[in-house]
């Protein structure tokens, strides 16, 4: 690889820092010993106090964000601007572009001339905008998706760009089968350019004991509280029920997310009291020598790195039929599969009560499944895609 190269990534992520965000992170410190003249990160807002970002500050990456703040006077100055442009588009002497991130990208990748472009996704749409600046400019690119959903669908008016973006692109990559072939049929195309990549895993095991029982189960629901997609309002109602009040039987929320409050509500309105919030935890050690097993009550997902690590641990993983995760749980083997509503999941959490006595040896049969389906360095990987497609350029 040249030292002329440039690198520019553009991260999806609303939050400070997401799991989306651990793929590429990763992968740079390999792709710094290919001697690349520059890294750009481009994203919406960028905490530059949070870690990881400290992290990257540190190996001289550079930062861009989308929607910057201006002095009083920049923004009165765009606001004419913005003004100018809206009404140029109106007598057809400009084009107007409406998403103003997008916009501010294609000036700074006009003006930067990376490359080649990394856009990271949360869902499989998401970053398409970001992916079209980049081929009206002529500039090459790959597209990674974290996630897509069955019941979010893109808009009609976009789906003509968003269908030229993922045809285009030097690579369409997904992190489970199942968000491949979700995204090939809301858009009606197969993708030839499409591969499946993993997610970096925090451990590889080994094993943690299996806890105590004392005639009581402790289940972690670990993950984002939003319920739109972590399902934990399944969960809840679930647990409403007379049957789930008496046994001995509670469950962990381990997570921050902007639903707790009305989790918390809801539980208190139906009566649940055999839960906790624990909050944020990355501590696997300490939580998987605390619990049984993993229930996970999705609606949707994409490849979810906490069933890869409880499996890794030696838990069971009790979970819905979303994004990837019947990919790596095998039903009543591994673990036990539902569909993401309340009568499902009962029935799954019931098989798996029944069978409870057989949770320690399930688990260990997770543990040796999944370290036969999940690569030891996906971030390696990862990087020599993007060095291979930088070579290429």
């Amino acid at each position: 690889m040249g030292k002329d190269k440039k690198l520019a990534i553009v991260t999806c992520c609303l939050d400070d820092w997401g799991g989306s965000e651990e793929l590429w992170a990763k992968s740079i410190a390999i792709l710094d010993n290919q001697n690349l003249k520059r890294i750009t990160i481009y994203k919406n807002k960028i905490n530059q106090q949070h870690p990881e970002f400290v992290k990257l500050k540190h190996k001289n990456i550079f930062f861009k964000e989308l929607i910057p703040e201006f002095s009083f006077l920049k923004k009165g100055l765009f606001k004419l601007i913005d003004d100018f442009n809206r009404l140029g588009n109106k007598i057809g002497i400009s084009t107007y572009n409406w998403n103003k991130p997008a916009g501010r990208l294609y000036h700074l990748l006009k003006s930067d001339q990376p490359d080649l472009v990394l856009i990271s996704q949360g869902i499989n749409f998401d970053g398409l905008v970001y992916a079209w600046q980049c081929l009206k400019l002529n500039i090459p690119y790959i597209i990674v998706s974290h996630k897509a959903v069955n019941f979010y669908w893109p808009q009609h008016s976009d789906r003509s760009y968003m269908k030229e973006t993922l045809i285009k692109a030097e690579k369409c990559l997904f992190v489970s089968e199942h968000n491949r072939k979700l995204t090939e049929e809301q858009f009606g195309i197969r993708l030839p350019n499409s591969a499946i990549v993993m997610n970096p895993v925090k451990t590889r095991g080994p094993v943690i004991p299996y806890p105590l029982v004392s005639d009581h189960y402790r289940l972690a629901c670990i993950g984002r509280l939003f319920v739109i997609d972590k399902g934990q309002d399944i969960l809840l109602r679930v647990l409403a029920q007379p049957k789930w009040k008496v046994r001995k039987l509670s469950i962990s929320f381990i997570g921050k997310g902007p639903d707790k409050d009305g989790l918390k509500e809801m539980a208190t309105l139906l009566g649940v009291e055999n839960i906790s919030f624990e909050g944020y935890n990355t501590d696997l050690k300490d939580i998987w020598a605390n619990h049984h097993a993993l229930i996970l009550p999705s609606r949707s997902e994409g490849l979810p790195l906490t069933i890869i690590e409880a499996m890794f641990l030696g838990r069971i993983v009790i979970t819905t039929n979303a994004g990837g995760n019947t990919e790596l749980v095998e039903d009543q083997e591994t673990g036990f599969i539902a569909e993401a509503n309340e009568k499902d999941l009962d029935e799954a959490m019931e098989r798996a009560w029944q069978k409870r006595d057989s949770w320690q040896s399930m688990g260990a049969k997770a543990a040796l499944h999944i370290a036969g389906h999940i690569p030891e360095f996906p971030e390696k990987q990862f990087a020599n895609l993007l060095n291979s497609t930088l070579n290429e350029q």
